[in-house]
């Protein structure tokens, strides 16, 4: 499968021509993020969740606390991820709008039960969140498992949005004193800040 699937959920009405079709546009999205939001259903109302993820090929990875009600859905669920890469200044306010790259995934998730397959979820959750952490860090004892509940989501049903560029005004209004242009919106990693409990002589493994 190389092209996004085509249902009636993922098409894209307003604006068609900022969807994408790749797949790989998809990849590029969720490899390149580290918070998703879930959304769900608990007790008959919506629930949004802020979470983080992981991939491993065309399947999804969230975790959380075997207690979290959020990870009990029995029904189908929504889970977005979005980039948000610069502000765009039209000269009105109408056109005014934002450069963002987003990716929206419905589906019904799957439990991970398998110990080989939570494994790997949660490495691919930890390496999508930390790169080169899984390896150094101690790993997860039989006790963390158990208390870690891990759901498994298809990418079979997904859709991409994307802007980017400059605003587009009216006309007669490119005729208005009035600045307008993109403003970008970037993310870095910051100088790291050791823990006050820290070895003598451990130095930081730089994040790839």
């Amino acid at each position: 499968m190389s092209t996004l699937s085509g249902t009636d959920r993922t098409r894209i009405r307003r604006l068609p021509e900022r969807a994408g079709t790749d797949l790989a546009a998809l990849h590029e999205i969720l490899d390149t993020g580290r918070i998703c939001h879930l959304g769900v259903i608990v007790d008959g109302s919506p629930r949004v969740i802020p979470t983080g993820y992981g991939r491993d090929g065309d399947t999804l990875y969230l975790h959380g606390s075997t207690g979290a009600t959020s990870l009990r859905a029995t029904s189908e669920i929504c889970v977005t991820v979005t980039h948000l890469d610069g502000l765009v200044l039209a000269r009105s306010v109408f056109h005014h709008s934002m450069n963002y790259r987003s990716a929206v995934i419905y589906g019904l998730p799957r439990l991970v039960t398998s110990p080989e397959e939570k494994l790997a979820g949660l490495r691919a959750i930890v390496e999508n969140l930390t790169p080169g952490r899984w390896d150094v860090a101690r790993g997860p004892t039989r006790k963390e498992l158990a208390a870690t509940a891990l759901l498994a989501l298809s990418l079979s049903e997904a859709s991409v949005k994307t802007r980017s560029g400059p605003p587009s005004d009216d006309e007669e209004d490119y005729a208005l004193d009035v600045w307008a242009g993109e403003v970008p919106i970037s993310q870095s990693i910051g100088t790291p800040v050791p823990d006050a409990r820290l070895r003598p002589g451990v130095t930081y493994p730089t994040l790839r």
